[in-house]
């Protein structure tokens, strides 16, 4: 018994060490495009959104009674597993971090989680319709849906506004527009401290549940709705400068307007799922919307490369987590110098990515830089360079732009060669 509650301790540590990472995974999701279009300072902006994490922590535990009791049976699950699971989404969140890449934390969560399962109790301890109504569905429908909303939303906008020319009037209407911007990062920042604090209340239930602290179906008791609030709100407050940097800068070039309607339609998505209990990804919900604004305004880009770069890691995201889980998992079976072991690679691995993080550090101070990689989009360029020439004049009027032979005089009265 003692052994047990020993690991159940550091099952709860390693959870809380999960939504600390989640945190701050994440706080691009509700305030990327407020930094970028200098609605918020980008200290205030991580400080208002850890306050609302903690408050939104506290609003549902609809997702977290979907992990505890939903994906996957509990009835044979060691509590070994949960530990190896988070071991999974801890080292996938970092290293994308480190690379920059909005991945979802809510799915790493879930692929170390099937991916230890299985390892522990083969395919049958995963309920499988589960995983495809509440993980898998709301995966490909979030994003989409966001950005559907996002686009429509974004041209709704600036058709409202396109009669207007008077420039105090401009000056005035992109102040409102920030101004509510900042009550849509609020209340994305809410959202996501419904939806995803819940997932680490949800696999600390899980882990009580195992140990035989709690019954089976237990809600999560108040102190795990404390913790994993305040985890996340930390994480949130330190602030993951580099996917900041990728969310507002990197997919589009955001003004005030797409940006509101950006994070209100985000918002909308998030809020309601998890009231339904679907436990999708605010980062998947967030980024469809940056895109699906950056396609609404007229004149405005999506850089595809660095989207097809975040598309890549989101469909990577569950199964590498899940291999990194059952690895860990593998070596947790083993007995007391597994879980040692694993624990060591956790940390060494961890330690590791910041090391790695700190040759080319991001912070406040130069989040809002680039490195001038695709500038214009990979389409944009694309389009521009066989656009026809603009019309304005007869085509004999067009002048060859090839200069002279080097051994010809230059002479003025010559008249240019035509094309």
């Amino acid at each position: 018994m003692e052994h047990i509650t020993l690991l159940l301790a550091i099952v709860v540590v390693t959870a809380l060490v999960f939504d600390f990472t989640n945190g701050f995974h994440d706080t691009a999701n509700a305030m990327a495009t407020t930094i970028s279009t200098g609605a918020m300072k980008p200290k205030t902006a991580v400080a208002m959104s850890a306050v609302l994490n903690l408050i939104g922590a506290f609003l549902s535990v609809e997702v977290a009674k979907t992990i505890s009791g939903g994906i996957v049976n509990e009835d044979g699950i060691r509590t070994e597993v949960i530990f190896a699971a988070l071991v999974g989404a801890i080292l996938w969140n970092l290293l994308t971090w480190l690379l920059g890449l909005p991945s979802s934390s809510s799915h790493a969560l879930f692929g170390g989680l099937i991916g230890a399962a299985v390892m522990s109790a083969g395919w049958s301890s995963i309920n499988g319709g589960t995983v495809v109504t509440k993980v898998l569905l709301p995966a490909i429908a979030a994003p989409l849906v966001a950005g559907l909303a996002a686009m429509l939303a974004t041209r709704l906008t600036y058709r409202i506004n396109r009669n207007v020319t008077d420039p105090n009037q401009l000056k005035s209407t992109a102040k409102g527009y920030r101004a509510g911007q900042i009550a849509s990062a609020g209340l994305v920042s809410l959202a996501h401290g419904t939806n995803d604090a819940q997932k680490t209340m949800g696999i600390i239930t899980l882990a009580l549940v195992t140990g035989g602290v709690l019954a089976p179906g237990s809600n999560p008791p108040m102190w795990v709705i404390v913790s994993a609030g305040v985890a996340i709100a930390l994480g949130t407050y330190l602030g993951g400068w580099r996917i900041i940097r990728t969310m507002g800068k990197g997919l589009t070039d955001l003004q005030p307007p797409q940006g509101f309607a950006a994070q209100t339609s985000a918002a909308t998505v998030i809020l309601a799922s998890s009231h339904l209990g679907f436990s999708l990804s605010t980062t998947q919900s967030c980024s469809g919307a940056v895109m699906g604004s950056g396609l609404g305004r007229k004149g405005g880009v999506v850089r595809w490369s660095t989207a097809t770069r975040m598309f890549v890691a989101w469909g990577l995201t569950l199964p590498a987590a899940g291999l990194i889980g059952a690895g860990a998992e593998f070596l947790t079976k083993q007995g007391p110098w597994g879980i040692a072991v694993t624990a060591v690679i956790l940390v060494g691995g961890s330690f590791a990515i910041w090391l790695a993080s700190r040759r080319q550090p991001v912070d406040h101070t130069n989040v809002n830089e680039t490195d001038g990689d695709e500038p214009q989009g990979v389409v944009t360029t694309a389009i521009a360079a066989v656009q026809p020439p603009p019309v304005g004049g007869p085509a004999s009027d067009v002048m060859t732009t090839i200069p002279a032979p080097a051994s010809a005089p230059d002479d003025p009265a010559r008249p240019p060669a035509k094309v």
